[in-house]
């Protein structure tokens, strides 16, 4: 699809907001959010908010109003890393927030807590870095279960490499930050895990792609997936 015929198929369609990872601001995503808008014909939408210093419901909550002033439907969510947790976070609040229709992919978030987090916190100086979100978010967090009634879709890395096991030893498979245990959640609609790491998510062909699917159809491409006997619990 040309630039004009996107930029024509967007025009009064839907969106997908981006809600970023920890440390970042969302433009380390746009290579991963215009091929998304691209292959779906929609409005690329990023929301920035404050990853280190503001409350997890904070977060939340300006994400829900940000939503709900978008002239848009459906609105898809992608969140990255923690970007998913403040996702989470939004349909966890009671009562739950009138939004227009979509589906929801997270990409390498530490729903069930993260190790990495965890060893990074045993220093001060890594709380604060970390910030409030992760603490109460993941490091405080208990095991999850979603109840939103949207379809949610999960993708995990297996390409180990990043920069978690340098405060912790991460059980494989994981993506070089969060291990694929962590992001498993019962009640959502598909869990898939593909070759990737945890930032290489971003510069996917293959993420792009599934996560597209999942958007249009409520499902995944089909794809190889390692027999269950290869994961290991934490």
């Amino acid at each position: 699809m040309t630039r004009r015929r996107a930029d024509a198929a967007t025009a009064g369609a839907g969106a997908v907001v981006f809600v970023h990872g920890l440390w970042f601001t969302g433009h380390e995503a746009f290579w991963l959010r215009r091929h998304l808008a691209r292959e779906l014909g929609t409005r690329d939408v990023n929301f920035p908010y404050r990853s280190v210093v503001a409350p997890l419901a904070d977060s939340a909550a300006a994400l829900g109003a940000f939503i709900a002033g978008l002239d848009a439907e459906p609105v898809h969510l992608v969140g990255h890393s923690l970007g998913g947790i403040v996702i989470l976070k939004l349909f966890e609040r009671d009562p739950p927030p009138r939004l227009p229709p979509g589906r929801v992919v997270l990409l390498g978030s530490p729903i069930q807590g993260s190790r990495a987090a965890t060893g990074l916190a045993r220093w001060a100086l890594g709380r604060k870095v970390l910030g409030r979100a992760i603490a109460e978010g993941v490091l405080a967090a208990g095991p999850r279960v979603w109840h939103g009634t949207r379809d949610l879709g999960i993708i995990a890395g297996r390409t180990p490499g990043g920069p978690g096991r340098l405060v912790a030893r991460l059980e494989p498979p994981n993506d070089g930050v969060v291990q694929v245990a962590e992001t498993e959640l019962p009640g959502a609609r598909a869990h898939l895990v593909l070759d990737v790491r945890h930032s290489g998510m971003l510069f996917s062909h293959a993420v792009v792609a599934q996560t597209a699917a999942f958007l249009r159809a409520g499902k995944f491409l089909a794809t190889p997936q390692p027999p269950p006997s290869s994961r290991r619990s934490r």
